[in-house]
């Protein structure tokens, strides 16, 4: 965790004001936009963390999706300094929290997703792992490990229409959205993780009828849509 923390604040570490102003690879978003999310999103399940640990549920934001997104917008003006600083700061207070853990606290439920602690450990890797690549400075989604696509693709099922099936030629690795009856996208695992993830692959996953389209991400909290 500590290793993936630091990845964004070094890839934006001989970003100057300028640099840091310029479009990302997300549409409508700045570089600035990137690390005010992982910022916030750091400081979010550092939140979720903390009240956790004294067996209490909060939302991930009390103003829902308007008060994420307007703290993102505010954060994102930044100076690259104030990013690095930003962000060094909130990715340190939430591993602060996640130190004063036992074996038995990583089941305690948090709101986000309606899941529990351990499921924001993985949600926050994948958070650091697909916005380096939407710094489009450099990074790809050729350069994510191996077990992450992999974990991407299964949280990412959901996006797929009921009955498809999806297999990656270069691991062992096939996925299947309500059980679908043949391996319909394939693809090597990064490619299908990044098609599935919403990032341009290196080489476009094939299907026999061409690919399907993918819905949503998957909500949070999971009963809405954003």
């Amino acid at each position: 965790m500590i290793r993936a923390h630091a990845v964004p604040a070094r890839l934006a570490a001989p970003l100057d004001d300028e640099q840091v102003r310029a479009a990302s690879a997300l549409p409508g978003w700045s570089r600035g936009h990137v690390p005010a999310h992982l910022t916030d999103n750091a400081r979010m399940f550092a939140r979720l963390a903390e009240h956790a640990l004294r067996g209490e549920l909060v939302p991930a934001h009390d103003g829902g999706t308007e008060e994420r997104n307007a703290i993102i917008e505010a954060g994102a003006g930044r100076s690259a300094a104030g990013h690095r600083a930003a962000l060094a700061a909130r990715s340190a207070e939430l591993e602060s929290v996640r130190t004063r853990f036992t074996d038995a606290d990583w089941d305690r439920p948090v709101t986000f997703r309606d899941a529990d602690v351990t499921a924001t450990v993985h949600a926050r890797r994948r958070e650091v792992w697909i916005h380096r690549v939407d710094l489009d400075l450099g990074v790809r989604p050729g350069h994510w490990p191996e077990e992450l696509a992999c974990h991407a693709i299964d949280f990412l099922l959901c996006r797929l229409p009921a009955g498809t099936r999806v297999r990656a030629r270069d691991v062992r690795g096939e996925w299947a959205r309500d059980g679908g009856p043949d391996p319909v996208v394939t693809g090597r695992v990064r490619d299908l993780a990044a098609w599935m993830a919403g990032r341009l692959p290196a080489t476009l996953p094939v299907a026999t009828e061409g690919l399907p389209v993918l819905g949503p991400w998957p909500p949070h909290p999971p009963g809405s849509r954003r």
